[in-house]
């Protein structure tokens, strides 16, 4: 397990240099009747997506704190862009990692990490709720247990994975935005919502946040089962969630996912993931009560790319096996 000791002025010199290239990712405005809906082009992140902010303020924490030194091996349970961005910034900070994988990993993100780490770590087994993360949990529990000076970056509790998005993320959209009335914040770690949320009610006091989940998940009491898009959504309820400060919850089925995908890059010109369909469904959803405020505004994420998603949500066969 990790032990403190003095910050490494070598790991950080490395994160100053990463620090330099996490800029300001863009806001677009779409074309949609009776309300601006606006997108934050997170996709745009050096690794390409939200959770670069995450792995970076983690990581830099964690060092300045000494938590994290050169003999470090980083160990988290992730399928996704998390996983992705903390593979490619441990390689910058000349660290180990293992990711604990499952069988839900999108192929283009695995082939990603097995690339990137020296050892990857996939479970097959799923849990009580038909998915794996909590039989990831377990393994990254007996990994921590089992390597010297490990450290688990836990993204589902890590207050530091909320300050990341309280600082970075959402203090661009207040710096951005003269107004917002609505955001709608896809939750799975709760990271990204915990921290924006509470940002953007400092600067726009009323503001209403939606949370937005996919069906199936257990975030918001819904009986938990298997899911097919990773990036939304959680078989647990994670700890960072009671930081965030919520006004409603949309949940969206997987079809909506997949269609609203479709119908972000052929209207609107943005080749998004899973998670952004998601929460552009949600918007899609709540219009019709959005519009009874006049001029009213919206933002949501592009959290990542299409890229990854070829093979899933723009493929028609996958999509008509959807429940």
């Amino acid at each position: 397990m990790s032990t403190l000791c003095s910050p490494s002025a070598s790991l950080l010199r490395r994160l100053d240099r990463l620090g330099r290239l996490m800029r300001p990712t863009p806001l677009v405005e779409l074309t949609f009747p009776g309300v601006r809906v606006f997108s934050k082009l997170e996709y745009l992140n050096p690794v390409g997506s939200v959770k670069d902010r995450t792995a970076y303020w983690i990581l830099r924490r964690a060092v300045e704190r000494g938590e994290v030194d050169e003999r470090t091996t980083i160990v988290e349970s992730s399928s996704g862009n998390f996983a992705t961005a903390l593979a490619a910034y441990a390689q910058l900070l000349g660290l180990r990692f293992i990711p604990v994988i499952d069988p839900n990993i999108l192929p283009a993100n695995e082939a990603f990490l097995r690339r990137a780490c020296a050892t990857v770590v996939k479970v097959d087994e799923p849990d009580e709720s038909g998915g794996y993360l909590k039989t990831r949990l377990r393994e990254v529990q007996a990994l921590c247990a089992r390597t010297d000076h490990a450290y688990w970056t836990n993204q589902y509790a890590n207050i530091d994975g909320m300050d990341a998005h309280y600082r970075l993320t959402a203090a661009e959209v207040c710096a951005d935005m003269p107004r917002l009335d609505y955001a709608f914040i896809g939750v799975s770690s709760a990271g990204t919502l915990a921290g924006m949320s509470r940002r953007l009610k400092e600067a726009f006091p009323g503001v209403r946040i939606i949370a937005v989940d996919a069906a199936g998940s257990a975030i918001f009491g819904c009986t938990p089962r298997r899911r097919h898009i990773p990036g939304l959504g959680a078989g647990i309820v994670p700890p960072l969630l009671e930081h965030a400060r919520i006004d409603d919850v949309v949940i969206v089925p997987e079809r909506e996912t997949a269609r609203a995908c479709r119908e972000l890059l052929w209207e609107h010109g943005l080749f998004a993931g899973g998670s952004s369909g998601t929460s552009y469904a949600a918007i899609q959803q709540h219009a019709p009560a959005m519009r009874e405020t006049p001029g009213a505004t919206a933002l949501f994420l592009c959290n990542d790319r299409g890229t990854a998603y070829l093979d899933t949500v723009f493929d028609d066969e996958w999509v008509t096996r959807l429940e």
